[in-house]
């Protein structure tokens, strides 16, 4: 599969999804880590819609990746119906070739696919103030009511083991020892900090293993650039990107949201000091997720619920500086060492978790009291 799609072969694909004469504009947007995105401007009254090359590399099984999606966005509508919602602006449900599937491969032998454009909606890449932020915790805490009572074990695993924190430390111990371009010895450092970790890594997959965590349908990026805003009102309108639902713990959505949301500088920043725990930022995510999913909690997933916050923000940087001694292999970059950067950026927000470890904890603890007594 080439590196990017020709112009050809984007417009090819888009006529699979929508009439050629139809199709006034193509543009490419860039914001993704993993698949190559396309906005197409039809004729009205059509509108748009979004295409999307999937990357194979990472996706190896993407007829898997979208029975996953069709089964997850079916059922939200269906629930979403029976609340009274708008089942087309609340669930990104994908759109059917000219063949009635939700794939099209290419002459390379690569899929694509295509969704709705929500209309009236915004997305943000990083998080401005803490308002937006409730606004994503409202989101992925309804997305998990309204699953509930899906069986998440009909799900695939599309990247199994995915949030298998102590796999990706042995991963990150793998490309240490192999170095395949010759960078390990230039990150001894942030190989320390994460091998001082490993011991702990496994914690939440062993509980969800053991049956000591309940299995659940979780989304897996809970970043807020994957809830779509009303762009008039900021509220939350509908959770996308559902490349990765799977089966696992509520915990991994909760963490990974919380290392993503409270971060006051990019993902990608360089100057350390500017990155730092924004603790309103936390309380935010938090009130707005536990509002919807508190009482659906189990005490167990109620007391990891800080742990979690710091094993994934430990994950993804491990992940990052994995990416980074390979060769850059998984995640999309923009200029040399974008990987280790944001690996060390990460980290550096890690150690601050640690740091604010108890007043985070008494934090939720206030949360779940103030949730529990709505």
């Amino acid at each position: 599969m080439p590196d990017i799609p020709t112009p050809q072969a984007v417009r090819q694909a888009a006529a699979r999804f929508a009439p050629q004469e139809k199709i006034l504009g193509i543009h490419r947007n860039d914001a993704g880590h993993i698949n190559d995105t396309y906005a197409l401007t039809l004729a009205a009254p059509a509108g748009r819609i979004i295409l999307q090359r999937v990357n194979t590399t990472v996706f190896t099984q993407p007829v898997q990746l979208m029975e996953n999606m069709v089964r997850i966005t079916d059922f939200l509508r269906r629930r979403l119906a029976e609340a009274g919602g708008d089942p087309d602006r609340e669930t990104l449900r994908p759109l059917p070739d000219a063949d009635g599937g939700y794939l099209y491969w290419d002459a390379d032998g690569a899929p694509w696919r295509a969704f709705p454009y929500i209309e009236g909606t915004v997305t943000h890449q990083r998080v401005t103030d803490a308002a937006q932020l409730y606004e994503a915790g409202c989101a992925f805490g309804r997305f998990q009511c309204l699953l509930d009572g899906f069986p998440a074990g009909v799900l695939h695993e599309v990247i199994p083991r995915f949030h298998d924190t102590a796999r990706r430390c042995r991963a990150l111990q793998d490309a240490e020892a192999a170095d395949p371009i010759g960078r390990a010895a230039s990150v001894r450092r942030e190989l320390a900090f994460a091998g001082e970790r490993f011991a702990s890594a496994g914690l939440l997959q062993t509980l969800l293993d053991t049956g000591e965590l309940p299995l659940r349908v979780t989304h897996n990026d809970t970043k807020i650039n994957n809830v779509l805003m009303d762009k008039d009102t900021g509220h939350a309108v509908c959770v996308i990107d559902l490349d990765i639902v799977m089966p696992g713990s509520l915990l991994f959505d909760f963490g990974d949201a919380i290392r993503s949301g409270v971060n006051t500088a990019d993902e990608d920043e360089r100057d350390l000091d500017r990155v730092r725990m924004d603790a309103d930022c936390y309380r935010a995510f938090t009130q707005g997720f536990l509002r919807h999913i508190a009482g659906h909690l189990t005490p167990r997933e109620r007391a990891l619920l800080p742990v979690a916050a710091r094993l994934m923000t430990y994950e993804c940087g491990v992940r990052f500086l994995t990416d980074h001694i390979n060769g850059d292999t998984y995640f999309h970059i923009s200029r040399p060492g974008h990987n280790l950067d944001r690996a060390r950026t990460q980290f550096h927000l890690l150690a601050q978790l640690e740091t604010h470890e108890t007043a985070l904890t008494d934090m939720l603890e206030e949360i779940l009291h103030q949730a529990a007594a709505e």
